[in-house]
């Protein structure tokens, strides 16, 4: 399944990528943010991702998504501040 949109922001460390999606609800005009965590490798020629992770990527995907966690609420600090302006 191949999602044609393209993440808001994307972190990378190596191998482990975290990308930040941005989602917004028809009915109610709510959005938010989702994360998904893939790591890369290479079959043969060809680069595949995976969401299955060694031991030793596992602090590398903590601190992907601990970036992330802080990039998703720079947002939202950054969009109070500009309401406040208003």
């Amino acid at each position: 399944m191949a999602n044609k949109n393209k993440p808001t922001h994307q972190i990378r460390l190596g191998a482990i990528r975290a990308a930040v999606w941005l989602n917004r609800s028809e009915k109610t005009g709510e959005s938010w943010f989702t994360v998904t965590v893939t790591r890369s490798y290479r079959d043969k020629e060809q680069l595949k991702d995976t969401t299955t992770f060694r031991r030793d990527d596992l602090p590398v995907v903590s601190k992907a998504v601990e970036l992330a966690y802080t990039w998703i609420w720079q947002q939202y600090a950054a969009k109070a501040d500009s309401k406040e302006s208003c």
